[in-house]
């Protein structure tokens, strides 16, 4: 442990950033919803085969109580807004078990929304770009997103709001899984005791000179005239003056501090390891370190059953995760069985043909299946959308029958969310129904929430059918 006691303001709402806010937010509109009927059809998960390991495995863990699973979904605004994630982590570690929250990221200390039960504050100046608009210079990785400082002068505080997701064990994601960081887990605040010069003032009242003030609190009138802007002596009632002063007053400012501890390198990530549940943990500087760079943390527990991680990044495409390397060789880090796929939507507004869209796609589950090979995957469609809010989107519907076509071939399942949500014909219906947003691109809560439990449905029918064939 080391010894050095680090001081920062405590003032964590006030903190720099390199870039203008992230403003490409998931839309939660309270929608007017009528009584359209909406039905959900062909609710299945296709080549069931390709994800048949990662069945297995949860089988072993249903049956023995013990083990973890880990599920990693990745995508854009729809998973960074972690609606459907939060709906689809709740529904497996209900019926599997919790093995803790899995990835989170300081979203908003990068100005962008956070995942609702983990809270991110932070002291310090920090730099943030995403993958959609970053060089191939920055450490994008794990998280899509590049957090950096080059002051040792910062803490970012992590606080679980849901006690469900309370940890004990704590995996900092960094480049090269360089050990950059310290964690704190004990703080508190002290007042340190300035002098500051002692703020004098006087209300001028009838009659009174310039002359005379200044010979009342002993200063020179030239001393008196430069402190209040003045050009001549001539003076209104009623003005306040200010009075220079050599005295000093005291001031108190509030600081915390907090401990570092040392974390401990392992293959993939830095970890620190807690013997009772915790809440909150500070990142604070590695004090031997100049420049600073963060992907992400792993949040677990010592509990047999589910991680769910969601990475997801507002208007990302496969090829902004396909430019960073780093990012499939930081993947492993959450030791995935299972890796979900949900990118689409913003490849349509950039016009690709269903040929470019799976070109990067398949680059995309390459990369992923080179670098975690005992992962299985499975691709969603992108959900049915209209472009630039009023025309059909056809290009979501050549995609989803690209992804369906080359299933079998390149080693994935596939769950049709274009098909289940009715495609293009369904769209008003759903937008009726309260499922979407005004926009009719992003989804309501309720709407990211149904997607979830169809998916759930379809996930826990397929697992089931596997279990009868055993």
């Amino acid at each position: 442990m080391k010894n050095k006691i680090i001081l920062f303001l405590l003032g964590l709402t006030s903190f720099g950033f390199a870039q203008e806010v992230d403003t490409t937010f998931v839309a939660i509109d309270s929608t007017i919803v009528d009584t359209v009927e909406v039905t959900f059809d062909k609710n299945d998960i296709q080549n069931t085969s390709a994800i048949a390991a990662f069945y297995e495995r949860l089988y072993q863990l249903e049956q023995s109580k013990e083990g973890k699973i880990n599920v990693v979904h990745i995508g854009d605004s729809h998973i960074q807004a972690d609606l459907f994630t939060a709906r689809m982590r709740n529904h497996l570690q209900n019926t599997f078990g919790n093995a803790g929250f899995g990835f989170t990221f300081p979203y908003s200390v990068a100005k962008t929304n956070n995942s609702a039960p983990i809270r991110f504050t932070a002291s310090g100046s920090f730099q943030s770009v995403r993958n959609l608009y970053a060089d191939s210079s920055k450490p994008v990785g794990l998280s899509g997103i590049a957090l950096e400082t080059k002051s040792d002068n910062f803490a970012i505080q992590v606080q679980v709001k849901d006690a469900r997701y309370n940890f004990t064990n704590l995996k900092v994601i960094t480049p090269q899984n360089t050990n950059l960081f310290d964690v704190s887990v004990s703080n508190k605040n002290i007042v340190i005791e300035t002098k500051v010069p002692k703020k004098i003032t006087h209300k001028v009242k009838p009659g009174e000179v310039l002359g005379g003030i200044a010979d009342k609190y002993n200063v020179s009138l030239k001393a008196l005239k430069k402190a209040n802007g003045l050009k001549s002596d001539m003076i209104r009632d009623g003005k306040i003056l200010t009075i220079p002063s050599k005295q000093t007053q005291p001031r108190f400012v509030t600081k915390t501090e907090f401990v570092p501890i040392d974390l401990q390198t392992s293959f993939f990530s830095n970890d620190y390891i807690s013997e009772k549940p915790l809440d909150k943990i500070a990142i604070v500087p590695n004090q031997n370190v100049n420049d600073f760079a963060l992907n992400g943390l792993i949040l677990g527990n010592n509990a047999p059953g589910i991680t769910y991680s969601g990475i997801g990044v507002n208007g990302a495409k496969c090829s902004d995760y396909n430019k960073f390397p780093l990012f499939f060789e930081q993947l492993p880090a959450l030791q995935p069985d299972l890796i979900i796929i949900s990118l689409g939507t913003n490849e349509s507004f950039d016009k690709q043909s269903a040929e470019q869209y799976f070109k990067q796609l398949n680059q995309m589950i390459a990369s992923i299946k080179e670098k975690t090979p005992l992962a299985t995957i499975l691709v969603t469609t992108p959900p049915p959308s209209v472009l630039h809010r009023k025309y059909t989107n056809t290009f979501i519907a050549d995609y989803a029958v690209k992804i369906k076509e080359n299933a079998h071939s390149n080693g994935y399942a596939v769950w049709d969310l274009f098909e289940v949500f009715g495609g293009n014909k369904n769209i008003f219906k759903n937008a009726a129904k309260g499922l979407m947003s005004r926009d009719k691109v992003h989804y309501s809560k309720i709407g990211y929430e149904k997607q979830a439990d169809l998916f759930f449905e379809a996930f826990l029918q397929s697992y089931e059918l596997y279990k009868s064939a055993k």
